[in-house]
């Protein structure tokens, strides 16, 4: 998670942190799709629902204190931005379990779909944005913060920094 205030021309990076949205507590809570593979189909379903409700909980409570801080500190939230992957519609569940590959896909949607339905219940305006959208120019122009506030400062920090300022701050 990063907030940012400011311009592409004049970025502020205010927060950044890593939000958990996995709850260790529940076995194959990381990696839901990977261990509902190696169950029987209902059983399956049961543990997804169970990951996927947990994660929203999470998300709620992680992105509501975020927002809560921000403010306390004199800041407008204006909404928040999601990185979304490729955009290539799943299968059916029995599809995703089938394939190794479509199971890590899967589990990556599922985790953005919890951030994006939790922000929604913030009642924050959400704006998703695939990482294939974005140009080198600006990533560039964004990777110079890292100088200024220290490692780390990920491929995926400064894609939502990108994102978030070009969404809200234009």
């Amino acid at each position: 998670m990063v907030a940012v205030a400011g311009t592409m021309d004049a970025p502020r990076v205010l927060e950044r942190r890593r939000i958990v949205i996995a709850d260790p507590e529940i076995p194959g809570s990381k990696q839901p799709y990977h261990a509902a593979a190696e169950l029987p189909f209902p059983k399956a379903e049961a543990l997804l629902r169970k990951a996927i409700e947990s994660s929203r909980a999470l998300a709620v409570e992680a992105i509501s204190a975020i927002v809560k801080e921000l403010q306390s500190r004199g800041h407008d939230v204006a909404g928040c931005t999601v990185l979304r992957g490729s955009g290539k519609a799943l299968p059916k569940l029995e599809g995703i379990l089938a394939s190794h590959a479509l199971i890590h896909t899967a589990e990556g949607e599922m985790f953005r779909d919890a951030l994006v339905w939790a922000a929604q219940e913030c009642r924050l305006q959400v704006t998703c944005v695939r990482e294939r959208e974005f140009d080198a120019a600006s990533l560039q122009h964004i990777h110079s913060l890292g100088k200024l506030i220290g490692p780390p400062w990920t491929q995926d920090q400064k894609c939502a920094t990108v994102a978030a300022l070009k969404a809200f701050f234009k």
